[in-house]
């Protein structure tokens, strides 16, 4: 093992080891470079087979130059010097062998990098010394040494504990989550390695680190079990588009590229739900009787005719009975299949009564003119009506359509629903779709399954093509030659010039347009916000249950959300469950969540405090003067703010003005000091505070919505915010957003622990409760 060095000396004895890293890095990347420009600029054969090969390599060269070309940052990060005589293994963001073979660096997912994360005093797992390596682009700027046995390493070592950590949490924000392989700690090593099986609920307070260490157990187990669920992939459900923004490049950086990432109302194809304006909807949506409603609904449109009909069949009278349909409707249900799939029972088992009739009126055999009667059948105009009037083939969007604009149709439907629950349901045909619409699509698109009788007829169709070309091709196979040579046949000919061998879509395109596609495994973040609903549908996402859920209970905004994590997953995934805490706020400086949490309290919710391990500044306050004839009104029936007068002339409009006025002065001089700012507002204010901000701070400064990280300051309501964080955060006055949220004192949560650096509030109205400290 090395003998203990001094810091500057350690760090001038680091620097070749990483240069050799960086130089072989290097020599990997412009070989991929080279792979990847040689595989696009070759010529095929122009067969479907030799496209399908080419494009293999390109894709396959792609993502290994993708993964190179990540790994340029903080390339290595860490050193595992064994006790009693064993090797020294460098960790970083990928594994990296010379041209001999000789292992130069560890993968951090590698077994033989856990001890980097786990070992500690009490169990040093065979480590005597852990050392930190600070990169600055390519250059060793500082080393840090965590000794595990000081036997083993000596008296002589300089080390300073958790100094790589503290430089991480103190750095500026970019506006783009980063990766924390080079500080992952103890507690959050254990989750991101548990087993894949089974679902996992990763839980803590603002600024644990839940998010990031979801997204770093999806990369752990794609490089653990790469065979299982790579080709399937790994989806990740975020809160919003802006968010999936925010964490977009953390997956990519470690080197995976087939995960999909969605928000909640993004998980039915060809949908983009848009975001509920009543929260009582959306409870009502998610609860898990919809699922009853939908079945119901779909089951009454599978009808029995109040009387017999008379049908004109190529010139033929026969009457079809309410017999005849309900027994063909008894079959088709006995099937178990999905309405559009059982349509094909129960049109074959009518189509097969109504030619016993009319075999009768024409006085023929039904045997022998089987076939006849049932073309004659197919093509009568009153039996296609009929036929559709009775089990029509349905789409999801049109249950979903006439099942919320016909009143009558909901009734039907939802007698466990109440009459106030089918008022709120109600809206008129051709609404958009809303976040809580998607997962009653995806049930209904489940209820009904696909029509497959035009795939039927173009596979029959192709079929007979296909018998047609194998003729063909034997008969060319024997002209030339060639029959008896090993491996050649018809089918094999025809499949590599016929260009039935299609190039493979990536994972991220197929399941994005498939709305059957398993993932392999399901990353859910703010998972407190879920509907039952929402989980019945990512659970069909995800047969095998193999999930990583994070979220805090003490954050749900929604009335929708659980009071308890059984709540949901008993239900439905009993014994299946279990949850992992984490008890330490790595973002949150002390002052800050001690604000945020007597707040919470204050609200009516308790919850206990995670334990900062940074101190920082506490939080401003700022009072705006009095402005006349504000108006803070909330939505309706909403109780007005104390000290706060009326809605008149002014308006919410004069009050959005002056509060940005006054947060004009402090974000200028964040941004004079290179932060990155947040300011958290409430919706009412949202629009009417960027446009009066942006004429108090240097032009261009402002972004408001999915375009806010891409500016030094970013507009944000709370439902935006969710999971993000700042160097500095405004949180603009806090008695409007209380008031105009179902769960105000959790929405104020949220915003108040945003901040890494600096937090102020900035308010006109009384600040509600738990804002004094007693």
């Amino acid at each position: 093992m090395p003998s203990p060095t001094e810091p500057q000396s350690a760090v001038r004895a680091e620097q070749p080891v990483v240069t050799a890293m960086y130089a072989r890095l290097d020599e990997l990347t412009e070989r991929a470079a080279r792979d990847l420009e040689r595989a696009r600029r070759s010529r095929t054969a122009g067969t479907p087979a030799a496209l399908f090969e080419r494009g293999a390599l390109i894709r396959s060269y792609t993502e290994r130059l993708g993964g190179l070309t990540s790994a340029e940052r903080r390339l290595c990060f860490g050193r595992i010097d064994h006790s009693a005589g064993g090797t020294t293994v460098y960790v970083g963001r990928l594994s990296l062998a010379d041209q001999a073979q000789n292992l130069l660096l560890t993968d951090w997912r590698a077994p033989a990098a856990e001890p980097f994360y786990r070992a500690t005093t009490a169990n040093p797992m065979g480590v005597a010394r852990r050392r930190h390596i600070l990169l600055t682009g390519r250059l060793v700027t500082a080393v840090e040494d965590d000794v595990l046995d000081l036997d083993a390493v000596g008296t002589g070592s300089s080390f300073e504990g958790h100094g790589a950590l503290m430089a991480a949490l103190a750095a500026r924000r970019t506006g783009r989550m980063g990766d924390i392989v080079a500080t992952i700690q103890g507690e959050q090593d254990r989750i991101i390695r548990a087993p894949m099986p089974g679902i996992l609920v990763v839980e803590g307070g603002p600024g644990c680190g839940k998010t990031v260490v979801g997204l770093h157990r999806a990369a752990y187990l794609l490089y653990t079990h790469r065979e299982q669920i790579a080709r399937s992939g790994v989806l990740v459900v975020g809160p919003n588009a802006l968010f999936l923004r925010y964490i977009s490049q953390v997956l990519p950086g470690l080197g995976e590229s087939s995960a999909v990432l969605a928000t909640p109302g993004q998980l039915h194809p060809g949908i983009e739900g848009v975001a509920e304006s009543d929260d009582e909807v959306a409870v009502v949506k998610g609860d898990l009787r919809m699922a009853d409603v939908l079945a119901t609904a779909i089951r009454n449109r599978q009808r029995i005719p109040d009387s017999a009909r008379d049908l004109v069949v190529a010139g033929t009278r026969i009457t079809m009975t309410t017999a005849m349909v309900a027994g063909a409707r008894d079959r088709a249900r006995a099937s178990r299949r999905p309405h559009n799939r059982a349509r094909l029972t129960f049109v074959t088992s009518l189509l097969d009564r109504l030619a016993l009739v009319l075999a009768e009126a024409r006085r023929v055999d039904p045997e022998s003119n089987r076939e006849i009667l049932l073309a004659d059948l197919r093509d009568s105009r009153d039996v296609r009506r009929e036929v559709n009037l009775c089990w029509m083939p349905l789409t999801a969007e049109q249950v979903m359509g006439e099942l919320f604009a016909d009143p009558r149709v909901l009734a039907a439907a939802g007698p466990r629903l109440s009459g106030r629950e089918r008022e709120l349901l109600a809206r008129p045909a051709g609404a958009p779709w809303t976040v809580s619409d998607v997962p009653l699509l995806d049930e209904a698109a489940e209820l009904l399954g696909e029509d497959d009788e035009p795939a039927r007829r173009a596979a029959a169709l192709s079929a007979s093509e296909r018998a047609l070309e194998e003729e063909y091709a034997r008969g060319v196979m024997e002209m030339t030659g060639v029959t008896g040579i090993s491996g050649l046949t018809a089918e094999s000919l025809i499949d590599r010039y016929s260009g039935s061998q299609t190039i493979r879509r990536t994972v991220v395109d197929a399941a994005l347009s498939d709305r059957t596609w398993a993932f392999g495994h399901v990353v859910v973040d703010e998972a407190q916000e879920l509907s039952p609903m929402q989980w019945r549908l990512l659970l069909r996402r995800c047969p095998s249950r193999s999930m990583t859920v994070v979220g805090d209970l003490a954050q749900a905004a929604s009335l929708a959300a659980p009071r308890t994590w059984g709540q949901i997953f008993d239900r439905l995934a009993p014994g299946r469950w279990s949850v992992q805490p984490l008890t330490v706020n790595y973002r949150t400086p002390a002052p800050m969540m001690e604000l945020a949490t007597r707040v919470l309290v204050a609200s009516g919710t308790p919850v206990a405090e995670p334990a900062s391990v940074r101190d920082g500044s506490t939080p401003r306050l700022l009072r705006v003067p009095d402005v006349p004839d504000a108006g803070l009104g909330g939505p309706a029936g909403a109780e007005e703010p104390a000290g706060v007068g009326g809605a008149a002339a002014g308006g919410p409009e004069a009050l959005a003005d002056r509060l940005a006025a006054a947060t004009g002065q402090e974000v200028t001089r964040w941004i004079a000091d290179e932060g990155r700012t947040a300011v958290v507002v409430p919706r009412s204010l949202r629009d009417r505070f960027a446009e009066a901000l942006a004429e108090h701070v240097p032009a261009g400064s402002v972004g408001l919505g999915n375009a806010a990280l891409d500016t030094r300051v970013s507009v944000l309501t709370v439902a935006e915010s969710k999971g993000l964080e700042f160097d500095q955060v405004v949180v603009v006055e806090p008695a409007v957003m209380l008031a105009e949220s179902a769960r105000g004192g959790h929405d104020l949560y949220v915003a108040l622990t945003r901040a890494t650096q600096e937090l102020l509030v900035v308010h006109a109205a009384d600040l509600p409760p738990g804002f004094a400290s007693d």
